[in-house]
């Protein structure tokens, strides 16, 4: 019986040219594992360029609720935000891919899963780990830290010697990753840090000079921490997702253009376009301050930033991931009500939020002065928060009266 592996193939460059590779190189059957998690391609089109480039077989999993549902909503009821831009679109599809590929290969009886990630990158980590949480007894092929080709133009040479048809070229050599919650731009003119990217580099949002001349008002309705409707009209994640895309990439929403700190030690430079995700991450952000006690609120941005880097580090089938969902779960409990934005030429405002949950109280907040509140209880809760200042302040004047 042959040996088998289950490839995670998208019909890109570098997976296109790894099933050929495969072949001659280690002599094993291809499983190619397609994972739809709403990159939007023509999947018919992919399978069969498998097939006509090597693969013995195809699988194809529809991952977009589970993608969505399971690994997207988590991050934004965690507030997990990279470097304070990165909404982690590609990072977080890396498990849910990995998850279904581990699991073809034990259904298939396969002895290894591959990948097509480079050498440097994050993605090689976000896919072993996961390998190694969910079946370590699988063999792990990654070609990129093995063959001898060193750049992508050498892939296309690789590509063209094997009669593979690709869609970059060597005027159009950006990689690109494209899922439900984003679009990821490397390479080309993005590689020098000083370059502006290209008009042509983005591809789901319109850019501000293109977006339309007036205010588009939106309202966000959440349930416990999950966005669950658009302007009241109930809607499954997949749909809601789609529908804020094309809401917000027609505002120019969701750019962004990060030089961010990878995982394995270096720099890199990328374009991201997250229309969708902006706009609800901004929502929740409103809510969770009309709903959060304060203390909640100021440490859960500490575990937004250690969540932000467990997924981003590949590291989402761990216990620390599980028990900071379990935090994050408690929080979110009163998270429920809407919020209004207005988009306009790439810029979100906030006209609105409510929630049945509110602690914002309109008779404390006021300027008028109501019974609620006894202003002179001020005066004890500052004498007693002053309290290491003044003994600070008295020992410092001691010492300068013993100088003199």
């Amino acid at each position: 019986m042959s040996k088998k592996v289950v490839l995670a193939y998208s019909g890109g460059l570098d997976t296109s040219i790894i099933i050929p590779w495969l072949n001659e190189n280690y002599g094993l059957d291809v499983i190619a594992m397609v994972a739809d998690v709403g990159q939007g391609e023509e999947l018919d089109a992919v399978v069969e360029k498998a097939y006509k480039t090597g693969a013995k077989q195809v699988v194809v999993r529809d991952l977009r609720d589970e993608f969505v549902r399971d690994f997207v909503f988590p991050t934004v009821k965690a507030g997990a935000v990279y470097e304070n831009k990165y909404l982690l679109g590609t990072s977080i599809a890396r498990p849910v891919i990995a998850k279904h590929q581990v699991e073809v290969a034990l259904e298939e009886g396969a002895e290894a899963v591959a990948h097509g990630c480079t050498g440097k990158g994050n993605d090689q980590v976000r896919f072993e780990h996961a390998y190694q949480a969910l079946a370590p007894e699988l063999k792990v092929i990654a070609p990129w830290r093995e063959w001898t080709l060193k750049s992508r133009e050498d892939c296309l040479d690789y590509a063209e010697a094997h009669g593979i048809s690709v869609t970059a070229s060597r005027e159009k050599i950006h990689s690109r990753d494209r899922n439900l919650w984003h679009v990821s731009h490397e390479g080309g003119e993005l590689e020098d840090a000083n370059n502006a990217p290209l008009a042509t580099t983005w591809t789901m949002t319109r850019s501000p000079q293109e977006a339309p001349d007036r205010e588009e008002t939106v309202v966000i309705g959440f349930e416990h921490g999950v966005p669950v409707s658009v302007g009241g009209m109930k809607l499954e994640p997949v749909q809601l997702v789609e529908l804020l895309n094309e809401i917000g990439a027609r505002n120019a929403i969701g750019r962004i253009d990060l030089v961010e700190n990878r995982f394995v030690g270096m720099k890199s430079r990328g374009c991201y376009e997250t229309p969708g995700g902006t706009l609800i991450v901004a929502a929740h952000r409103e809510l969770e301050a009309l709903t959060l006690d304060r203390e909640v609120s100021h440490y859960k941005q500490h575990v937004a930033l250690r969540y932000a880097d467990i997924v981003y580090n590949g590291l989402w089938f761990t216990p620390m991931r599980e028990a900071l969902d379990a935090f994050v779960e408690n929080t979110q409990q009163n998270v429920t009500g809407t919020v209004t934005l207005s988009l306009y030429k790439g810029n979100i405002g906030i006209k609105g939020r409510t929630s049945d949950f509110s602690l914002y109280s309109n008779d404390l907040s006021s300027f008028t002065m109501g019974d609620s509140y006894d202003q002179k209880d001020a005066k004890g809760f500052i004498q007693i928060l002053g309290l290491p200042a003044r003994t600070r302040a008295r020992l410092l004047q001691k010492q300068k009266e013993a100088v003199k």
